[in-house]
């Protein structure tokens, strides 16, 4: 009876050295695999779940959106209310592209930060992450969607895209509701793609 307490005691000491153990190279697995996550991994799981989150912008200002999609170098929002709900006004009803750059943090749920340190089950589209900032925009110059610009430092600007450039734009300046016909412009303006915060189009025109 003596030996049996003696090896009983020995397998639990060594039960629980293993479960020690492996308890430790679990967290140092999880650790070197957070280590090896990027804000694209992170935003791709956000976006596939339509996450309602609040997005800071280099330029200071808040925006209440709910995430959508992800491309090579921006990403696809929409604005919502602070309620939580999409905007149904027709001018706040709308979409926004926002480069990668421009996103200076995003605020949501711990549930929702938590969740998308796993991207192991989040789908992929290879097509559209392969797809440019540059890509889009030349495609809403072809289609002439009427587009809402801001910048990084200066005044917001509306109008069409008359042609998107390897690293710019080139924006006809006309007034909200007004079609890009040569009587309704009022001026043009270059605008490099660096410098590029939002890029805000009626909604229905990103379907």
């Amino acid at each position: 009876m003596h030996w049996d307490r003696l090896f009983e005691d020995l397998e639990g000491q060594l039960a629980s050295d293993w479960e020690a153990e492996r308890a430790v190279l679990d967290a140092e697995s999880e650790r070197l695999r957070i280590a090896k996550l990027d804000l694209r991994g992170r935003l791709r799981t956000l976006c596939s779940a339509g996450t309602d989150a609040t997005i800071d912008l280099v330029n200071g200002r808040r925006l209440p959106v709910t995430l959508q999609a992800l491309g090579a170098d921006w990403l696809a929002v929409a604005s919502r209310d602070v309620g939580g709900s999409r905007h149904t006004t027709d001018t706040a009803a709308s979409a926004l592209i926002l480069p990668l750059h421009a996103v200076a943090g995003i605020t949501t749920d711990h549930g929702m930060i938590l969740a998308s340190l796993d991207d192991s089950a989040t789908e992929v589209h290879p097509l559209r992450e392969r797809m440019t900032l540059g890509f889009v925009l030349r495609d809403l110059a072809r289609r002439r969607v009427p587009v809402h610009i801001s910048v990084h430092v200066g005044d917001d600007a509306h109008g069409t895209i008359d042609r998107a450039a390897a690293d710019h734009l080139d924006l006809a300046l006309h007034d909200p509701g007004q079609a890009r016909l040569a009587g309704a412009v009022h001026g043009f303006r270059i605008i490099p793609f660096s410098t590029l915060v939002a890029v805000r189009t009626p909604g229905d025109q990103l379907r």
